[in-house]
């Protein structure tokens, strides 16, 4: 059968739908050459008629035709009416595993919807006449075959973000004429639900868009009419002739209205042609809290991150959890309906059918009954999306007790079942904003009428108030709630001083000193309280984004100390995440009350999840130990531009007349980074007055002091800190201790706290370290080639934090608690074991490496080691001529280490065996074992 004859014989048709839905489907599969669903799918898996049909339900099943990831098709007779049609499939959406189509058919008329979850939804209708032009016919082969083909290419993300840039430019024009900014954040936000309603016929006959046409000629009028509007909806009645439902619930509590000009009108005109159904809830307070609040934005609250990343927490702590519940029910249920088909009786049938049915009651009142807490909610990403997933789940288990032959039940659950906190009130708004948009849109799209009177219920469960400090400076009490999700906020232990105040920051440790250890970032706060609620069974388990820094360090003693009661679930140890529109790298963390016969870590099954989010060997059992104490350090802490070029500095080293004097090498030091190391040096000097020296004794060093003058004493004045205040000229922290050390050596190990490889470097001990360096204060080759080993380096890995996705170094966490071979710890002079036959082998093995690499770093061929201009300061490295100066940068450590050539690979291989040896172990031990023999060794340690 070809299109022509397909068309000629349905045309003629006078069948009816039960009786004709299948030939048509066969016949039209046979016109487009596309097989039939039993052609394919002899089991209807896949492909099938009556999808969701079943033999004693007595149910027609979920849709017509179902063709899995394709479409779902649902037929009526001639004429009838497609817009009930498609109301009934959408009921089923859930049920058919959300197809990327709808399609509805009279046997005349084809209507295909696209439903991609993040796409702007399109629509096709044509007849069968149509169906003869190759554009119609296309579509239902497409539809057939690849549906990817009739995918929109404008996403919800672009329809909110283009909608957010007209209302911020908006909103901005209003706070110019002096109206106040929470005001003018009510009002947009009133604007912004009335082109939703608008749009899905809540507000009627384009209202709200003949309003703006009309005012547009007599702008005076805008601000009576938006309040006649407002007023209508805030309990219901007429605006004009026409009436208007009550909606409130708090966004609609009085008239007000701003005026608009004629340019805001048409800006407004123009917002309200998009198409407002579409509007995507989980971005849309983040967007607009861009342009309506700006002040605010970078206040704690909303992030934006997409939905995918938000549902790694909402999946495992209350999807899962819930379904598998549910599963336990739908087996009770299945179990007492085969009871009806064995027993005999009528009454004995009525009592397994009435105990059926109160199963299904006593889960769904369990479910009606669930609450989800967000305590830093923002904009109510995570509770839109939280709302949506019960509501998926109570509509799922009734589709399934449905095909099993029970009553379905109208949706019952809706935004009372999620709660906030928020401190920020223009947050909170937006974040009931996005909730009752969020709720309308699951309710349409699912194929069920709004409820109405009020249309918009009250959010008194939306609290604007600070989660972790009450206003007596106390522990606030949370909303009572089953389960906690979350995105707290993003603060360093450092920046809360400056965000919070010193009084908060003194406070909070305090406060939660039973859970939280030192001063830690910002977030481990609400871990803190959660982890209160979960301890008392307050809560059944909670799942938060936290900075990936919480895997280690201070951060980690939140951890530590809930995993005592409780035990991390699921965890996603290194995500990418969006922060004000900056990439970060987060950890997602689950926990609950009860341990589980299995974990999930980034997407694996594993046996447990350890408080560094990790898995296999425990390593957060590792304690400091006494022989590597003082030995590494963090370097100099400046905290201010007191480095200068290299050419400014030897300028001041040849300059005599200094009032007390003395040279200005006196206060100069070669100076380098992390930067320094894994790129190539930069010829950066640092003036260092050292860490007791009075003003008027540094002001003797002129040309120095007074360029710490100029450019330092401005921004340290600024600061909060007396002491950065009244000691302007000074470093932060000189780290007297680790000069104190490295003053005594020939040459002292250096590695960046934050980079992609973890190298080590030889330092001159003239050269002063920043802060981004850990500087080791042994000179030996032994101590150099352990801790350039792969062993070291793993249990570095595993035991720092990170910095995007850059691995960090810190002294004590993966230094101080490495444990070295026996005799060679760093509490031994080297002196001691130059006789030792491992620690010679290992020196050897790191003098080639180091030798080599020195050699491929500065070929002899186009480097000149030239002394300095004073005695004193290592030589320095100039490139012989320009060819060989750009040569030259690319040749770095980073360049090196990424490439690792097979030079390179063979003398860390050989390095390893030395050290392999050295600890007793084959050459070939794995990292876990490896890991789990340094575990050990740390743990028998006598400190």
């Amino acid at each position: 059968m070809n299109v022509q004859e397909f068309v000629s014989k349905w045309k003629g048709s006078s069948l009816r739908e039960r009786s004709a839905s299948q030939s048509h489907f066969n016949d039209l599969c046979a016109a487009l050459d596309e097989p039939t669903p039993t052609d394919v799918d002899p089991t209807g898996d896949l492909y099938c008629f009556d999808k969701g049909a079943t033999k004693d339900s007595g149910s027609d099943g979920w849709a017509d035709v179902w063709k899995k990831d394709h479409f779902a098709w649902e037929y009526k007779g001639k004429r009838a009416n497609l817009d009930e049609a498609f109301i009934q499939l959408r009921q089923y959406l859930l049920a058919l595993n959300n197809p990327p189509l709808l399609i509805v058919c009279d046997m005349n008329v084809f209507r295909i919807v696209t439903n991609w979850t993040n796409c702007v939804s399109e629509r096709y209708e044509f007849s069968l006449d149509d169906l003869l032009e190759n554009e119609n016919f296309k579509k239902l082969k497409w539809a057939m075959s690849d549906p990817e083909k009739l995918r929109p290419q404008r996403t919800r993300h672009m329809v909110t973000e283009e909608v957010a840039g007209k209302f911020a430019n908006l909103a901005q024009s209003l706070r110019n004429r002096g109206n106040d900014p929470v005001v003018v954040a009510h009002f947009i936000n009133r604007l912004v639900f009335c082109m939703f309603a608008e749009d899905v016929g809540l507000l009627p006959e384009k209202m709200f868009s003949r309003m703006l046409e009309g005012a547009k000629q007599n702008p005076h009028e805008f601000q009576n009419l938006a309040s006649q509007l407002f007023e209508a909806m805030s309990k219901g009645g007429l605006v004009g002739f026409e009436k208007v439902d009550y909606f409130n619930g708090g966004l609609f509590d009085d008239e007000t209205a701003l005026g608009l000009t004629e340019e805001e009108i048409k800006v407004t005109i123009s917002a309200s042609k998009l198409d407002w159904s579409e509007i995507d809830p989980s971005i849309l307070g983040t967007l607009f809290e861009r342009g309506l609040d700006p002040a605010k934005r970078a206040q704690l609250g909303a992030h934006y991150t997409d939905r995918e990343k938000i549902q790694l927490l909402i999946d495992p702590v209350i999807v899962r959890p819930l379904m598998g519940e549910w599963s336990e029910v739908k087996t009770k249920i299945e179990s007492h309906l085969d009871q009806i088909q064995r027993v005999g009786s009528s009454g004995r049938k009525t009592r397994h059918r009435n105990q059926a049915n109160k199963e299904l009651h006593r889960f769904l009142q369990q479910l009606r009954e669930f609450t989800v807490l967000d305590p830093a909610c923002g904009s109510g990403n995570f509770l839109f999306l939280a709302l949506h997933a019960l509501k998926d789940i109570e509509h799922q288990s009734q589709l399934e007790a449905e095909a099993l032959g029970l009553q379905r039940q109208f949706p019952s659950i809706g935004p009372e079942n999620v709660k906030g906190i928020e401190i920020n009130e223009y947050a909170a708004e937006l974040a009931r904003l996005s909730i009752w948009i969020g709720e309308i849109q699951w309710m349409l799209r699912n194929g069920f009428n709004v409820e109405k009177d009020p249309i918009l219920k009250p959010l008194d469960t939306i609290e604007c108030r600070n989660a972790i400090l009450s206003k007596d400076d106390e522990i606030p009490d949370w909303p009572s709630a089953d389960v906690v999700i979350g995105n707290p906020p993003f603060l360093g232990n450092r920046r809360i001083r400056n965000a919070l105040g010193d009084e908060v920051a003194d406070l909070l440790p305090k406060l939660y000193h039973d859970l939280v250890y030192g001063k830690p970032d910002l977030v481990c706060y609400w871990f803190a309280r959660a982890g209160m609620l979960l301890r008392d069974r307050k809560i059944e388990r909670f799942g938060f984004v936290a900075t990936n820094s919480i895997r280690g360090g201070t951060n980690r003693k939140v951890l530590d100390t809930i995993v005592e009661s409780a035990s991390i679930f699921e965890a996603w140890s290194d995500e990418p995440w969006i922060v004000e529109g900056a990439a970060v790298r987060v950890s997602l963390i689950c926990i609950n009350q009860s341990i589980l016969p299995n974990y999930m870590l980034n997407g694996r099954e594993v046996d447990q999840i350890h408080t560094d989010l990790t898995a296999g060997v425990g390593l957060t059992k590792a304690v400091s130990l006494l022989s590597n104490k003082d030995i590494a350090f963090q370097g100099d802490l400046k905290r201010g531009s007191f480095e200068v070029s290299g050419e400014l500095a030897r300028n001041w080293l040849v300059l005599r007349g200094n009032p007390n004097g003395k040279p200005n090498s006196d206060v100069l030091k070669p100076w380098f980074n992390g930067k320094d190391i894994t790129d190539r040096p930069k010829d950066m000097w640092i003036v260092d007055f050292g860490d007791n020296v009075a003003e008027e004794d540094a002001a003797m060093y002129e040309e120095p002091f007074e360029y710490i003058r100029k450019y330092v004493k401005p921004d340290r004045l600024q600061t909060k800190e007396e002491k950065s205040r009244t000691f302007w000229f000074r470093h932060w922290n000189t780290r007297p201790g680790m000069w104190k050390r490295i003053e005594k050596l020939s040459r002292y190990i250096a590695t960046p706290r934050v980079s992609k490889h973890r190298v080590f470097v030889w330092c001159d001990t003239r050269v002063c370290p920043d802060s981004a360096v850990v500087a080791i204060a042994r000179d030996d080759d032994t101590t150099f080639g352990i801790l350039h080993s792969r062993f070291h380096e793993a249990w570095a890995l595993r035991l720092g934090t990170s910095l995007t996705d850059r691995p960090r170094y810190t002294p004590v966490t993966t230094f101080r608690t490495f444990p070295f071979p026996e005799g060679l710890s760093p509490d031994v002079s080297a002196e001691l074991y130059q006789n030792n036959a491992h620690a010679i082998a290992i020196a050897k093995a790191a003098r080639e490496l180091v030798e080599a690499r020195d050699r491929w770093l500065f070929p002899e061929e186009l480097i000149q080691w030239s002394d300095e201009v004073v005695p004193g300061y290592p030589k320095r490295p100039i490139p012989t001529n320009d060819k060989a100066k750009q040569f030259l940068k690319k040749r770095t450590l980073t360049q090196l280490y990424n490439s690792k050539p097979t030079w390179l690979e063979n003398l860390h291989q050989a390095l390893d065996e030395a050290v392999a040896k050295a600890y007793g172990w084959n050459n070939d031990i794995t990292e876990e074992e490896s890991l789990q023999a340094l575990l050990d060794l740390n743990l028998q340690t006598d400190n």
